[in-house]
């Protein structure tokens, strides 16, 4: 906040105004007896009882009527009345009730009643300021509506649209259900490294940084796929991680430069086990965010009690496009995809051709769930080949209304056929291909038969609360650099 600002703020001048008086702007704690929620929800306990009660939260109305005022204070997204009145506050403590703004953090006590209207309130006989806010949250009737100011601002989201609220409580509670679905299968949750020498287990750039102290080159993870399986050859027959991943690509409504994924493995499994548990999480997730094996999202109703549909990827692209995709040479695919419009960069990999030419034509007609599998090998170097096709690995991406959630494979565990994998991506010259020793040597010395699977965390909380764009599930997505806030705006109306 600029010197001009704060000589003008009148938040400022009533802080100010608050030191010369004695009181001090920031407490530093508040003994409180109950949440906003608690009140309202123990309400007819607590008001018959005459139990005084304790709360705190953001003071976001206040209106006057000579010797009594009302206001709201919301906690954690409930709001209780306030009721507040010179008799029973005192004379100097309510006439410092005008030096108060909307936003400000108070404390109060006080017993519960309802008004003739039915509103839950707080008779409060004490009110203590506990945080003094020097800026105006946004007018309430039109709250915060520019998509990039609550990106930026996600505090002030939060205190003023609800719905933001819900998604990310909602979050927070889906991440814990996956950790318990996952604990009470026998997995155990495990760390691998952010910072990586070297980078693997997808095809994307990553982020890169300098180590002086090792003086090496060094790259933030792109998966932990490599790692996790370091894990199973280690005897952790059941291993998971719930991390970040970074990939230094570009944003769109359901990519972020920085992601959340869960990723697991079990030894003795194949792809085929992996759909099985695919379909059992997604039913649990369902019931116990909604009460039933059913979600929607973007105005689809999605099923998710029956078995989930299986889309063999070459057969359904090939039935699109009335032609084997394995057959075609790149000019051929590249010649199929202009005959649809679908835009393709110059220089495009065939592995992306085909991905591009499958998600335009058939993926996002997929609004049943289904399981998107068998892909051609060319496309997935750390997938085991497919027993009946040795063009194709087994590998599956989970398809629930028409987007991508997720990759899973079982996984290739022959050192031999890994080596040549990596050196044929390298002799494509594919880009951001590498070759790891280090895992190689580690499958040298016998991996068990394995099934795998990721799923972008992100993506999960969008179709489990309806939300369309990937940034709106993440508290804090990645933005060009921006002045700071200037503090301009108008407070909440009473």
């Amino acid at each position: 906040m600029s010197q001009a600002t704060e000589d003008t703020n009148p938040q400022r001048a009533k802080h100010d105004k608050l030191k010369e008086l004695g009181v001090r702007p920031y407490a530093y704690r508040w003994d409180r007896t109950h949440s906003a929620a608690e009140v309202v929800e123990q309400f007819d306990a607590l008001s018959e009882a005459k139990t005084e009660v304790s709360l705190s939260g953001r003071l976001m109305s206040r209106r006057e009527h000579g010797k009594t005022q009302f206001g709201h204070l919301q906690d954690a997204g409930t709001r209780v009345q306030l009721y507040l009145r010179k008799d029973a506050l005192g004379d100097e403590p309510f006439e410092r009730l005008g030096l108060l703004d909307i936003g400000d953090i108070v404390g109060v006590r006080g017993e519960m009643f309802r008004t003739r209207t039915g509103e839950i309130t707080v008779n409060v006989r004490e009110l203590v300021l506990l945080a003094k806010s020097l800026r105006p949250l946004p007018e309430k009737f039109h709250g915060l509506k520019d998509v990039e100011t609550r990106y930026r601002q996600r505090y002030l989201d939060l205190v003023v649209n609800e719905d933001s609220r819900k998604v990310f409580v909602a979050r927070a509670k889906l991440t814990a259900l996956v950790r318990r679905f996952l604990d009470g299968r026998g997995f155990i949750e495990v760390e691998t490294p952010t910072l990586q020498p070297l980078y693997g287990g997808a095809a994307a750039e990553p982020f890169r940084t300098w180590y002086k102290v090792l003086e090496q080159e060094m790259y933030l993870r792109i998966s932990d796929e490599l790692y996790l399986k370091r894990l199973i050859v280690g005897g952790l027959d059941r291993v998971y991680e719930l991390c970040k991943d970074f990939r230094n690509e570009g944003l769109d409504r359901t990519h972020s430069p920085e992601f959340t994924q869960v990723e697991l493995y079990q030894a003795y499994a194949d792809y085929t086990e992996m759909m099985a548990l695919v379909e059992e999480l997604f039913r649990f997730l369902a019931v116990e965010l909604h009460g039933k094996p059913e979600i929607t999202f973007q105005g689809r109703t999605v099923d998710l009690s029956k078995p989930w549909q299986r889309v063999r990827f070459t057969e359904a692209l090939a039935e699109r496009i009335e032609a084997d995709p394995l057959e075609l040479s790149d000019k051929m695919l590249l010649k199929v995809a202009a005959r649809f419009n679908i835009k393709v960069e110059e220089g495009t990999s065939r592995v992306k051709l085909l991905d591009k030419l499958f998600e335009a034509l058939v993926q996002d007609r997929l609004v049943e769930p289904s399981f998107v599998m068998d892909h051609p090998k060319i496309t997935c170097p750390l997938a085991k080949e497919h027993r009946d096709d040795p063009r194709l690995v087994e590998r599956f991406e989970p398809v629930v209304a028409g987007m991508e959630v997720g990759n899973a494979f079982s996984e290739l565990n022959d050192p031999v056929e890994q080596r040549q994998r990596f050196a044929d991506q390298l002799a494509r010259h594919e880009e951001f291909a590498t070759l790891d020793e280090d895992y190689i040597a580690a499958l040298e010395h016998g991996m068990p038969p394995t099934g795998g699977l990721g799923l972008g965390v992100d993506r999960l909380v969008m179709l489990f609360t309806d939300t369309p764009a990937i940034r709106d599930v993440i508290l804090f997505p990645q933005l060009r650099v921006h002045a700071a806030p200037s503090g301009e705006g108008e407070p909440i109306a009473g």
